[in-house]
This record gives C-alpha cells, structure tokens and sequence, in this order.
C-alpha cells in the first residue's frame, strides 16, 4: 500500500517514519522545498530522540522517501495523512486555512480512490468540510473517503509512542476505509478502536483537555496546600493510589504549556459554545493554569524583593524535557517579567536555547545564554527551576553554592529534595509543600 504524509513538521515525520517502519511505502511531502533537501540528507529539523535513527534506517531501506512536489505525491498514493498544521486563532477556533489548501490540491489530483485522514487536530465536524471541498474542486468522478485518525504522541517519546500506540483511534464511514487503514496498522490491530468520525475527532481533543483539566486541578489543591501544613507531593500520591484516578499528570508546579494542551483545551471550548454547550469547566481550568506564573513570581519576589539589577539563573526553557520545543513555554513568560521588572538573566536548556534566542536576543548587558548549568548560576542572586530535565538531577550544588551571589533556589517542579538544599545552605522555595 503506498502512502502520502502531507506536512512535514512534528507530527508529519514522525507519521511517515513510524509508517515506514510498519513495512509501508512511504511519501512525505511538503511544500517548502529546502526543508525537503535536507531532510532526505538525513538533517532532521526538529530534536525528537530517536526520530533520526528511524529516518534514516528507512532512507537506507528505500521505503521513505520525501518530496517537494505535492502533486506527484498524491496521484502516486493509496492513502493520504494530512498532518498540516490547525494553530489557534485569537477567538480560541484552530485556523483551518491548511487543512483547506491541501483538500483542494487533493481535489485536483485525484486520479483514483483515496482514503484521506485526518491526521492533524481538528475540531469535530471536520470531515464535512475536507468531503465538500474535494467534491466542489475535483475535475473527475473518482470517488474518495475521509477517515479520521488521531495522533497522541507525546514530545519526548513520540517514536515509542508511535510504534509501540496504546491506543489507535479510527474514525471511518465506510467498510472500504476501516479495511484500508486496518491493514496499515496490522501490525498493532489489538489496540485498533473504530468508530464514526465525529467520535474519532472528539476523543482527541477530550483526552488533551482532561490531561490539562487533572494538571490545573493538583495545582489548585497546591494553592491550598501552600495555606495549610499540607505537602501538595503526598496529597498526589495519596490521590493517585485510587485506581479510578492514577497518578500520572498530579504533578503540581508551573501548569501546562507546548502545543498541544493550550491550543485543544481552547479549541474545545470554542467548539462547544459554538454548539451551545456551557464550558465554563475547562475555561476555569484555563485560567488556573495561566495564573501559575502569577503565583511563581510572587515566589521569587518574596525571595528577593527587588528583582532590578539582580542577576537570575533560569534552568530549563522548553516545555517539558526531552524537546527543544518552547511554544506556550511557561519559561517565556518568567523571562518576560524577570526583564520587565530589569533583573539580568543567565539562560541554560540542552536543546531549546537556539528557539529561545528568536524569543529573547542574545544581549551581554541582559540576556546570556549559558553551555553548562554551572555557567548560568555564576554570580546569579537566585536559581530558577523552570523544565525537570534530568540531567539537572545530578547538579554540583556545592559547587553551585560557592558560584552563586546568594544561595536562593525556586524550584517550579518540585524537582529537588528541600531538606537536602537547606541542609547545603540554601535557601529553598517550592510548590505546595512547607
């Protein structure tokens, strides 16, 4: 079976790799012509690990390919991913105008049948619009069908995700297309669920949504934490040893960020006001989320009082760990208000400092950007914790104690042991615990 993946960003490579990898003949395409040179080089355009090695394995084997020639590539294929990109727009709505334009290229090039899946997020209902489209615009009286196939890939680990799904969500209207994209995930069937499409679309973004919904709610119970002599760290694994609920995302700290929960919990929001369905829930959660960098920065100025003129050490800038990736990045907002009130920053991340630097400029009087945490904490006044990578686990904190100005930690992850750093001589601010 050969297939078309349109889009080559996060979620287009690894669609097309995971696909190839599956024993699949596989098309990437995309219409930005150099990004397509490099990548059949071998250069991948986005740290995801293991994303390299399993491009370049089916590059070797000749299964993948990638194209710039869009066209080509969908009169070639039996089934085409569209994985282009749906960012917010002000109103909260995803900005549909990719989807819209790869649909009419479809249009103009079908040349037989084709199953057309909804790989990218899109709101419920979707697949009406992508069905009219082609309709209005194709020149022929081939036949086609829209299916819906969700991705739930997590940065950071998006090709075990992939290959090793726990679940794989199908959305289909017709027998013809469940068997279609059946065959292509042969060899993971057992997680296969199949439902209509206006299903398959919603689950995606239900899921995000309560990922986030749990996130805003454990830091709510941090804010009551804070008040009282609980500590927010038992009160979650007290929680999470219920099976009905589980422990995973009660972690208290800065909320959310990336592309994915941001974007969804207000896409959802939107689309269900525009059905007429209340949803004040995930508005509220929302705004739970927005207010942790509020609650943070109160932190640091009761640690320092005056921010201006006072050196900051900032440790972590992409989201979460294992990406270089700072959209919605709780770390950008901390930066701006650190420069803001005239703090000088010193910045470390091992993947994400270049796309910070499109953010914040390199400037030696304000912002510098550090190789080695060490390198950022000298002469800092105080030591933020922003993204939990693991290598700042094992951190020289003696040797940081003698570098810094004065020895003040505000851990935003919970990340460090308060009874070890105090017990070093530092002075040590958390997240819901005394």
């Amino acid at each position: 079976m050969k297939i078309a993946v349109i889009g080559t960003g996060y979620v287009g490579l690894v669609t097309a790799a995971g696909l190839a990898e599956f024993g699949h003949e596989v098309i990437g395409a995309d219409k930005v012509a150099d990004k397509i040179r490099r990548i059949n080089q071998g250069e991948v355009p986005i740290f995801e690990p293991g994303l390299d090695k399993l491009l370049a394995a089916s590059l070797k084997r000749g299964n993948l390919r990638f194209t710039h020639d869009l066209g080509q590539t969908i009169q070639a294929a039996d089934v085409i991913f569209v994985c282009v990109g749906t960012p917010p727009q002000d109103d909260g709505s995803a900005d549909m105008s990719q989807i819209e334009e790869v649909s009419r290229m479809i249009a103009e090039n079908l040349n037989g049948y084709k199953v057309v899946v909804e790989k990218s997020t899109v709101p419920v209902k979707t697949s009406l619009w992508i069905k009219r489209i082609i309709s209005l615009y194709k020149k022929t009286d081939q036949t086609f069908d829209v299916a819906s196939n969700p991705e739930f890939l997590r940065e950071g680990s998006a090709v075990s995700d992939f290959l090793n799904p726990d679940r794989i969500i199908i959305g289909v209207e017709t027998e013809r297309a469940r068997d279609y994209l059946v065959k292509i995930y042969d060899k993971a069937k057992d997680r296969v669920f199949v439902t209509n499409i206006d299903t398959a679309e919603l689950i995606k973004h239900a899921s995000n949504s309560f990922l986030a919904l749990k996130i805003s709610y454990i830091n709510l119970i941090s804010n009551l934490c804070e008040k009282t002599d609980a500590d927010v760290e038992q009160v979650a694994k007290g929680m999470g040893l219920d099976p009905r609920i589980g422990g995973l995302f009660l972690r208290a700290g800065l909320g959310y960020g990336g592309s994915c929960f941001p974007k969804d919990i207000k896409a959802l929001v939107k689309i269900g006001e525009d059905l007429g369905v209340n949803m004040d829930l995930l508005r509220e959660a929302d705004r739970i989320n927005f207010d942790r960098i509020r609650v943070y920065m109160e932190k640091v100025r009761k640690a320092l009082w005056i921010l201006k003129d006072k050196t900051i050490a900032v440790l972590g800038l992409s989201f979460k760990p294992e990406t270089d990736d700072i959209r919605e990045a709780p770390s950008i907002r901390v930066i701006k208000e650190l420069l803001t009130e005239g703090a000088l920053v010193r910045l470390y991340d091992p993947e994400a400092a270049a796309n910070m630097k499109t953010v914040f400029p390199e400037d030696s009087a304000r912002v510098t950007y550090c190789r080695t945490p060490l390198d950022a904490t000298e002469g800092a006044h105080a030591l933020l914790l922003i993204t939990e990578w693991d290598e700042f686990r094992t951190l020289d904190w003696p040797a940081i104690r003698r570098l810094m100005a004065n020895p003040i930690v505000v851990d935003g992850r919970n990340m460090f042991d308060p009874q070890n750093l105090r017990g070093l001589g530092f002075e040590y601010y958390s997240i819901g615990r005394a």
